[in-house]
């Protein structure tokens, strides 16, 4: 078991890797457990590892690829002498200081590490289909975030799969650039808020495929068509689109935490607003874990910044 450290980070997106930059730079020495790699999108560097091009994060006039963004990020954050442990932590113990956290064997009667703070930044998996070609041509006309990639799809036909809020949204800010967005829906009507149905059916560019569900990607090196069944008639037909966006919800990762921080009915944390500050004393979370309003890699990296001088005066006050 190790000693007694100042801060571990669970996390390593760019709300985790600010938060170890600024407590770095504070002289925090801190650790983060930045995952594993896994097909479900939970890895190092977040969900920006499965995409291409970013054009939306400033400082970067001519783009930058998520991948190379993170680096970026990740070796910054080691320049001032962050820790980065490529580990998945298994179990946390909030219920007395120091905080223990737990890789590998969760039934380890020691922890594996012990923390004064904890700030928590695992982020979330945006929700797939589970299509055999889905995960192959992720970032290459597959996405899951139209305010990250509508632009590059100026003038294209594309598809949106999904019938909540979130889906109306993407198809309504995707109408923005291409020719045509036509949405995918399982049932007969939407989920979505009046509201934003009524703004999507008043949309020229907008056309509906109802009781359907996608069932294959076709593309080798890009999407070019997709596959679409009609799940009562089970009647498929080919859709000539360039990109399918899926838009059926995030998943936030916060299984470790299950009784023990407070948690809204969707599984984001609660935070003190406008801190970090959660239920536990001591313990933070930024970024894409509790936040289901924004989720993009500037605002998890603000309140990445936040999270980092919350606990650096936390422990200040400790002293």
């Amino acid at each position: 078991m190790s000693d007694v450290r100042d801060l571990v980070i669970l996390g390593s997106g760019p709300a985790g890797l600010t938060a170890a930059i600024y407590t770095a730079r504070a002289s925090l020495d801190p650790l983060v457990i930045e995952g594993e790699p896994s097909s479900t999108g939970d890895q190092p560097g977040g969900q920006l590892m499965l995409t291409t091009e970013v054009e939306n994060f400033p400082g970067f006039p001519h783009g930058i690829m998520g991948p190379e963004l993170m680096m970026n990020f990740r070796q910054q954050a080691e320049r001032f002498g962050a820790v980065l442990k490529t580990e998945k932590a298994s179990k946390v113990d909030l219920s007395q200081r120091p905080f223990g956290v737990w890789v590998g064997d969760p039934d380890a009667i020691e922890p594996t590490y012990l923390a004064k703070t904890l700030i928590v930044a695992t982020g979330a998996t945006s929700l797939m289909l589970d299509l055999p070609g889905e995960q192959r041509l992720l970032g290459h006309g597959v996405s899951t975030c139209a305010t990250c990639d509508g632009f590059f799809f100026r003038d294209h036909d594309i598809a949106v799969v999904g019938g909540g809020d979130s889906a109306l949204e993407e198809a309504t800010f995707l109408t923005r650039f291409a020719r045509s967005v036509t949405i995918i829906h399982r049932r007969d009507e939407l989920r979505g808020s009046r509201i934003m149905q009524d703004r999507a059916f008043a949309n020229p560019k907008i056309s509906f495929l109802w009781n359907s569900q996608v069932v294959d990607v076709i593309g080798d090196q890009a999407v070019q068509s997709i596959e679409v069944e009609n799940v009562q008639t089970k009647a498929r037909s080919t859709l000539a689109v360039t990109g399918l966006f899926v838009a059926i919800g995030h998943r936030p990762n916060t299984d470790l935490f299950v009784g023990q921080l407070d948690m809204k009915e969707n599984g984001y944390l609660v935070t003190e607003t406008p801190s970090t500050r959660t239920n536990v004393d001591g313990v933070f979370a930024c970024g894409d874990v509790q936040d289901d309003t924004y989720r993009q890699a500037i605002t998890a990296s603000g309140s990445g910044c936040a999270a980092a001088i919350d606990a650096e005066r936390w422990l200040e006050a400790q002293e």
